[in-house]
């Protein structure tokens, strides 16, 4: 019956068309002009899930929206979904049916949908694998896990499987006012490093410094101001006591600052992460790497979870512990109602889209809000 069918639907952000293609015969084209994001995405009624083994269904309460979604909906993100769909990769609400025994229907939770290409979260219900799903301690809001696997799941993966990071070490993360640099800066600290944090413009100074880096120097956007940058690490790695270099690079930029400074600012057989290109994609010279006896490895968390996933699971138990005993504190830098969905999409469309902006799909009761 209609009335059946109106119960068993739900609200969830849809997107209908890459932003920066046209469709032309069946043929992706990359566009001079994108599109806006406004234009592809729109808010649909579409069929509630269905539980499955193995599975939870989470009436949503926040999406976590960062650059890789703005990037997605323009089809120019490493994973480019069936259309149309619903973005988001990290959800936090409460369990509404669980055919799970490790959780119960009201389990406050959070969950990443990387078992669904990474999408699924901007609706009003979400169907996860209970093997992505952890519990929120108390005396969190739900707000405040929103951007977990986004930022801090990338982070660990960098600093903990493949940079070894610990307490004798020297991190460098640049881009760091951004949420991935500052997850970074959190979970470094958390890790008992030391860290030098980069970013590009003065003004965007003061937020690593909040959470604990241990010096700011400003890149700046030329070859100068790298040299200058490159001549300032060097300097306070000296002074951190680590005379050879940074033990581990966080790098979100590449671009020119690769060549310009990175790489000059490690130590022999220390390991740089590449986990993005803000200043877009130079070439990387070998014969650089090899001189400076560096190593480059890539950074995609979600693989590694897919295929590890105990491991995976224990890395965010960690995380949830430095959440509990506050070594971590995720900020919610804004907060956009659900109707409002496109203004998230468009701070990083405009590349304006600081720290962490989550979307409120409902919100969590009242007598939580005093935790904020």
């Amino acid at each position: 019956s209609k009335v059946n069918q109106i119960v068993n639907m739900m609200k969830a952000v849809q997107c209908h068309a890459f932003a920066a293609f046209s469709n032309a015969g069946g043929k992706l084209q990359l566009l001079k002009t994108f599109k806006p994001l406004r234009s592809v995405l729109q808010m649909d009624n579409i069929p509630k899930p269905k539980i499955e083994p193995n599975h939870v269904i989470i009436e949503t309460h926040y999406a976590g929206i960062q650059y890789p979604d703005a990037l997605q909906a323009q089809g120019l993100y490493q994973v480019r979904p069936p259309l149309p769909y619903t973005p988001g990769i990290d959800v936090t609400g409460v369990v509404i049916e669980s055919a799970s025994s490790n959780f119960n229907k009201g389990d406050r939770v959070f969950a990443t949908t990387t078992q669904n290409g990474g999408t699924g979260a901007l609706a009003e219900q979400c169907l996860v694998s209970a093997d992505t799903v952890w519990k929120i301690p108390q005396h969190i809001h739900l707000s405040q896990c929103a951007n977990l696997g986004r930022n801090f799941f990338a982070s660990f993966h960098s600093l903990k499987t493949i940079g070894e990071v610990d307490e004798n070490s020297l991190v460098l993360v640049d881009g760091a006012s951004g949420g991935v640099g500052m997850a970074t800066i959190e979970l470094a600290k958390a890790m008992g490093a030391k860290v030098i944090a980069g970013v590009s413009v003065e003004e965007k100074m003061s937020p690593p410094l909040s959470v604990g880096a241990d010096r700011v120097f400003c890149y700046g956007r030329d070859s100068e101001s790298h040299k200058a940058f490159k001549n300032e690490v060097k300097a306070a790695c000296v002074e951190l006591g680590h005379k050879d270099g940074v033990d581990t690079i966080v790098d979100v930029v590449q671009g020119d600052l690769f060549e310009d400074a990175l790489v000059s600012c490690i130590r022999p057989l220390g390991t740089i992460c590449l986990v993005g290109f803000t200043a877009g994609q130079k070439p990387i010279r070998p014969g650089l790497l090899l001189v400076k006896e560096v190593k480059v490895a890539g950074s995609i968390w979600a693989r590694y979870a897919n295929e590890n996933p105990q491991q995976h699971r224990k890395n965010v138990e960690q995380m949830i512990r430095y959440l509990e005993d506050g070594s971590i504190k995720p900020r919610v830098d804004r907060v956009i109602a659900f109707e409002n969905y496109a203004d998230a999409f468009e701070l990083f469309e405009n590349n304006e889209g600081r720290g962490n902006t989550v979307i409120c799909v409902k919100e969590e009761s009242l007598n939580r809000r005093s935790m904020l």
